[in-house]
């Protein structure tokens, strides 16, 4: 591996930090010896390229290109086969062969150019979510939820530090709805590198899952980033060790990142906190340094460590007691925690008059009050605002069944709420 000169680290950056397109090797910020094996790979896995192919794979920019091309010809690693139009269509040489082939057995990356872990720190911290909001831009953001407003008001501080968030209360009431929202406050876009390079190792890091491609054109931005809305990843129970470190891929020995690395610039939701695979103590004594600090630490299979940023908002959520879950220390570490109380038969009768509304269903007159009545006297001990559109699913489902038009009728409504509570198996 050649050794890079700290000029090197750095790649060109915008005022705005966005990379803009390296034209020469020495400003990719990663070493040649990476770039040239990219180019080897590929035509060893090709049989043959030309300039514009390798631009479209590894996303370099042609003067780069150009001057591997070169290089690699001048080293008689590689041999012209002839012109396609103005582009060069080339392949190795058996030096070139025998050359490719030994670095494939190294590692089978070939895709696009990876960035440098430096130049990813650099452009993570500046996009780093400023959130700005009011009372009226929260609720539009929630505007498909009935959420009074001193719920809002408790969240609305939370969501503008941009902490980590506790939310709980009992199942049932949109907890898990309030987190998945959070994604609606941001209006802006980031940039997400394809790969990450450390210390010659190459780390996948763009996932068409989690990386949603934005439509906005930047003719100067580095080809090796892509432009994308804020990333928002959602684990439940799961979660286990393994999903926060690297892992390696046996077959191609290429890192795949992490889940809160992907998630980087955006939300990481841990739902139903506590019923994991992963202890909270676990968790806590894995992220007490990233919740704090905001980076995290990976470790190599050479076992060497290195630093990630860790520039995401964590939400947790639950319906335990936060005090069953987590000592002290891992609570004040969690900045704000929000509780989400059971609604009120006001809030309760605005649900379902949107389930009803929302789904064209017609319902007897007073069907949410008698709905209430129902839930309490099939052993409900409080509202959930779950209630009313999962009642209407059964509703829709009997309905089916029977081939006959979806009414929220009482009679209905008096067979969903038979199956929906459980009765005791208990005899006498």
């Amino acid at each position: 591996m050649s050794h890079m000169t700290a000029l090197e680290g750095l790649a060109p950056m915008r005022p705005d930090s966005r990379p803009i397109v390296p034209d020469r090797v020495e400003d990719l910020g990663i070493p040649r010896s990476l770039v040239n094996d990219l180019v080897l790979r590929y035509l060893w896995l090709h049989g043959s390229g030309t300039l514009l192919a390798l631009h479209e794979t590894l996303k370099l920019s042609f003067p780069v290109l150009e001057t591997l091309f070169h290089q690699l010809r001048q080293q008689q690693l590689l041999e012209v086969k002839g012109m396609l139009g103005n582009d060069y269509s080339f392949s190795l040489t058996a030096a070139g062969r025998a050359q490719a082939t030994a670095r494939t057995e190294v590692c089978q990356y070939v895709g696009p150019a990876p960035v440098s872990i430096m130049q990813y720190h650099e452009v993570v911290k500046a996009q780093a979510a400023h959130p700005r909001l009011s009372r009226n831009s929260l609720r539009e953001a929630y505007h498909d939820l009935v959420i009074p407003d001193d719920l809002l008001d408790r969240l609305g501080p939370s969501l503008v530090s941009h902490q980590s968030l506790f939310i709980y209360g009992g199942t049932g009431n949109g907890k898990t709805s309030i987190a998945e929202r959070i994604l609606r406050i941001y209006e802006d876009t980031v940039v997400v590198p394809y790969a990450v390079e450390v210390s010659g190792h190459v780390i996948h890091l763009f996932d068409p899952v989690v990386h949603r491609l934005a439509q906005e054109r930047d003719e100067i931005l580095d080809p090796r980033w892509v432009i994308c809305h804020r990333p928002c990843i959602t684990v439940g129970g799961e979660l286990s060790a393994s999903m926060l470190e690297l892992r390696l891929d046996d077959a191609t020995k290429v890192f795949i990142a992490p889940c809160q690395m992907k998630a980087n610039n955006g939300i990481f939701i841990v739902d139903d906190f506590g019923r994991q695979m992963l202890t909270p103590r676990e968790l806590l004594n894995r992220w007490v340094v990233p919740l704090d600090r905001r980076v995290d630490y990976l470790t190599l299979a050479s076992g060497m460590k290195f630093q990630v940023p860790f520039e995401l908002m964590v939400v947790f959520s639950s319906n335990l007691d936060p005090h069953d879950l987590a000592d002290e220390a891992f609570l004040r570490r969690i900045q704000t925690k929000v509780l989400v109380d059971d609604i009120s038969p006001e809030v309760f009768d605005e649900i379902f008059r949107r389930v009803s509304d929302g789904h064209k269903v017609p319902s007897e007159p007073g069907g949410a009050e008698y709905l209430r009545q129902r839930c309490f006297a099939s052993g409900a001990t409080e509202l959930r605002a779950c209630y009313p559109m999962d009642i209407y699913k059964l509703v829709k489902a009997i309905s089916e069944y029977e081939e006959r038009p979806v009414v929220l009728s009482h009679s209905n409504m008096d067979r969903a709420v038979a199956l929906y509570f459980a009765k005791s198996g208990k005899k006498g």
